[in-house]
């Protein structure tokens, strides 16, 4: 199957961007890795109006540290987040789960703006941005806004980006000294989107975890934070009864739906099975 037609820009200053999309609305499309959004061009699950090419737009593909915040562009790539020594040392969560990410031909395309702007349940992206309480900066017309990405991700493919609106970057804190962070998923194939995934990040010292972050993928609509779990692991030891308590957490904090190949209940042990990975690795 082929697209419907559409029209085609590649602007070269983002105002050109932002007056395009002010100017088109909801029949605009952002082009920038276009990983998902050609297959749902051809699959006709899309059909805008007009594609705007951001792939000529200055200032969006750097990586950059600013005192204690790494700013990444929202056109940096997979690939590049995976292969950078400033995201490595800074915020390891991203370069744990960049690997995890479809294959190396995907990840040499696809971005981190796309990502986070698509707001797929089961992408390692949002998830760990929300376990690093990382900010999305946004434009307009009207100007720039700052997103928590706690509250950026809304419902199953939908995000707080307003009318008109475009992601620019995104803002992490870099990591504490103490601080620890573990990326772990389970796919049918490596490849594959997650069947369930973990971004987690927490402070160990003197055997305790503290300030912990357990935020679940591919179990709901949208990145899920096991708060319930987190509650039950914050300032203790990281050893079993903890790790109990947490996994008997998890059935207030996940609620997963069966998919065509996994059942709720099987979600719900692999969920378990990944807190406990991911304290022995926090506490490792």
């Amino acid at each position: 199957m082929k697209p419907s037609a559409f029209a085609y820009a590649r602007p070269r200053a983002l105002r050109e961007v932002l007056a395009l999309l002010e100017r088109h609305g909801d029949d605009a499309k952002l082009l920038a890795g276009g990983q998902s959004l050609l297959a749902s061009l051809n699959m006709r699950l899309s059909a805008p109006g007009i594609l705007v090419d951001i792939g000529a737009i200055p200032g969006l593909d750097g990586i950059a540290l600013k005192g204690r915040t790494l700013a990444i562009g929202a056109r940096v790539t997979h690939r590049a987040i995976e292969r950078s020594e400033l995201v490595a040392q800074h915020v390891p969560l991203l370069a744990q789960a960049a690997p995890h990410i479809a294959h190396i031909a995907i990840r040499n395309a696809g971005t981190l703006g796309g990502s986070l702007a698509m707001a797929d349940p089961a992408a390692e992206w949002p998830a760990c941005c929300v376990a690093l309480q990382a900010t999305i900066v946004v434009a307009s017309k009207k100007g720039k806004r700052r997103i928590a990405a706690g509250e950026f991700f809304k419902d199953l493919y939908t995000t707080a980006l307003g009318a008109g609106e475009m992601i620019t970057a995104v803002e992490f804190q870099r990591a504490r000294k103490d601080e620890r962070h573990v990326f772990l998923e389970l796919v049918r194939r490596r490849g594959d989107y997650a069947i369930v995934g973990l971004a987690a990040r927490a402070r160990f010292a003197r055997k305790a975890l503290s300030e912990v972050q357990l935020v679940y993928l591919g179990v709901g609509v949208k990145p899920e934070p096991a708060k319930a779990a987190m509650a039950a692991l914050e300032g203790k030891a990281a050893d079993e009864a903890a790790v109990r308590a947490a996994q008997a957490a998890l059935d207030s904090d996940l609620s997963p739906s069966a998919d065509l190949y996994t059942s709720a209940d099987a979600k719900r042990h692999m969920a378990r099975v990944l807190l406990a990975r991911a304290v022995a690795a926090l506490a490792g």
